[in-house]
């Protein structure tokens, strides 16, 4: 495994890509570093944000290197939708995918992702809010857009230490 590459939007994917860079002792590098630093077919582990169940980044580093692994960073809990986020970023069953919780606070998006994300924060907490009896994950949920989160944490990488572990 040559190095850990990363695409963050708010910082959370690069949290993450710097705190498996220590437990691993790869190196870490954003995407644009890449370019530059880590030759084209390298075996490399990749980080990216999550958008509308899809992996940011994910296929033009797919295009230039070569994915052991995928973690993706969103706003649910680590563990969780990954066949969801597998089907909608065509990752190969071959290529181990792992999701990550970050952190949530819609002020650090930049653009279009910043009003796309108001739009559906006020779609969303109008609609469970409204709501008799929510599920804990709507409640969690409701939780996250209403006050932000942060929830970058070691803890959460335990999986995917596990697999790089494995196939050293």
């Amino acid at each position: 495994m040559k190095a850990i590459i990363y695409t963050t939007n708010t910082g959370s994917t690069a949290q993450y890509a710097k705190m498996l860079a220590e437990q691993t002792g790869l190196s870490v590098f954003s995407m644009e570093e890449a370019k530059s630093k880590v030759e084209a077919g390298s075996e490399i582990i990749y980080l990216g944000w999550i958008m509308a169940a899809q992996v940011k980044g994910c296929k033009a580093a797919a295009k230039k290197y070569k994915i052991r692994a995928i973690c993706a960073v969103g706003m649910e809990k680590t563990g969780t939708r990954t066949e969801e986020i597998r089907g909608k970023t065509c990752v190969p069953a071959e290529i181990p995918l792992f999701t990550l919780q970050g952190n949530f606070n819609v002020k650090k998006l930049h653009g279009l992702y910043r009003i796309m994300m108001n739009m559906m924060v006020k779609m969303v907490t109008k609609q469970l809010g409204a709501k008799a009896e929510r599920t804990q994950r709507e409640n969690e949920m409701l939780e996250i857009m209403l006050h932000g989160g942060e929830n970058v944490r070691e803890e959460n990488l335990k999986s995917i230490l596990d697999y790089y572990k494995s196939i050293q």
